[in-house]
């Protein structure tokens, strides 16, 4: 059997090979390399071997064209289709392969899902995969990425509890909203826990995958044993409204969400967090930023830091840097991330802006990240446990 050592070595023999005998060589391939995307060094080469695809490609994060695809090539004479490219040695991306698809720009696609659906789907040969109830993606991970674990396979870590919870807001106008309330292992009511507030948490409880996180991290004693409440948003079009620097929804926090948590868990109330994700880490912005004496520690991930368009509050955040710089109190611990393939101008060069003056803050403990990542539910898992770990430090991460 040949024993290839990169895709290049194995693509010039089946090139120098009769067109009629290159089926064999890319079933040998197959058995050979059972792990795909196939990595060496800077580049990955993805394939697709489907009998009958007349047209094989590469959704990445990272592509910008219209539509976000790089064609692939067929090995003539086979069902091997193939692409490979260059990445950094951390990254981590999600991705999808585009099967027959038209190709056609899907700024002019009247069914987007519709498309997608049909000729998108997750690579068969990785088992890497961060999986929702909408889409399932599959996962790149470079030799020197973040790690991406199941968190909810690990043996051997015990278990915290989530108990759902419904609650109506009278400064948002909302009822029967869920609340996911984390209580750590071995919860116990004779004492107080610090308290995480996790802002438009859909997702937390899923993809994201924050109580299986937080269970390891506690074993491991790099997170403090901590209740974290997790606060599902509204609809598509009431988020932007509710969570982008809204004194309404600063309200909501504190005379609605945090009295109902304390009434039914023991909290420290000297030790209260509020972080999010993307317009949910805006919200927690504004919330410490108002209320520092009460919002001890800030946890931003991807929190959109310049405006766009007209939308409900756009227009105020560009002025989160100022507000940082000029505060006389922050919270005292500070953990902010965002993606290196995120927009530059919304995401990217706003965070690092704000990095440069949080680090000249003598009054903070302050950790900046920034990763391999897009703007996407694999980026922000991947950074989660730094997150919570210097959010809520535990005796080793403390260390």
């Amino acid at each position: 059997m040949p024993d290839w050592d990169s895709f290049d070595a194995f693509l010039v023999e089946a090139e120098q090979t009769a067109v009629e005998e290159r089926q064999h060589l890319v079933d040998v391939l197959l058995q050979q390399q059972t792990r795909w995307p196939w990595i060496n060094g800077n580049r990955a080469t993805f394939i697709h071997t489907r009998a009958g695809t007349t047209s094989a490609a590469l959704n990445l994060d990272t592509i910008k064209d219209d539509p976000p695809l790089v064609p692939m090539t067929q090995l003539e004479g086979t069902s091997l289709w193939y692409v490979t490219r260059e990445f950094a040695p951390d990254d981590l991306l999600d991705y999808l392969l585009a099967i027959d698809d038209p190709m056609t720009p899907l700024a002019q696609e009247k069914n987007l899902v519709e498309r997608v659906s049909r000729h998108w789907q997750v690579d068969p040969l990785n088992d890497l995969q961060l999986k929702t109830a909408q889409i399932n993606v599959s996962v790149l991970r470079m030799p020197k990425a973040r790690p991406f674990p199941d968190w909810s396979a690990m043996a051997g870590v015990p278990r915290g509890d989530i108990t759902d919870h419904f609650i109506d807001s009278r400064q948002l106008g909302f009822t029967d909203r869920k609340l996911w309330i984390y209580t750590p292992p071995g919860y116990d009511t004779s004492r107080e826990y610090p308290l995480l507030i996790l802002m438009d948490a859909l997702w937390c409880t899923g993809p994201l995958q924050v109580p299986y996180i937080a269970d390891a991290l506690i074993k491991h004693r790099r997170m403090q044993p901590s209740i974290i409440a997790m606060m599902q948003s509204g609809a598509q079009e009431q988020r932007a409204r509710e969570m982008l620097t809204n004194d309404r929804h600063l309200l909501f926090l504190l005379t609605e969400l945090l009295p109902f948590v304390r009434s039914l868990y023991r909290i420290n109330p000297l030790d209260v967090g509020i972080g999010g994700v993307a317009v949910g880490a805006i919200a927690a912005a504004h919330a410490a930023l108002s209320s520092p004496v009460e919002f001890t520690r800030l946890l931003m991930i991807s929190p959109p830091l310049q405006g766009q368009g007209k939308g409900p509050g756009e227009a105020t955040l560009g002025r989160y840097r100022a507000r940082f710089e000029t505060a006389a109190t922050l919270p005292q611990r500070i953990f902010q991330s965002v993606g290196r393939y995120e927009h530059p101008t919304r995401f990217l060069n706003p965070a690092r802006e704000l990095a440069a003056v949080l680090r000249k803050r003598r009054d903070v403990a302050y950790q900046y990240v920034e990763i391999g990542s897009g703007h996407g539910l694999v980026g922000f898992r991947s950074v989660m446990p730094e997150a919570l770990a210097w959010t809520f430090p535990g005796e080793e991460a403390a260390t």
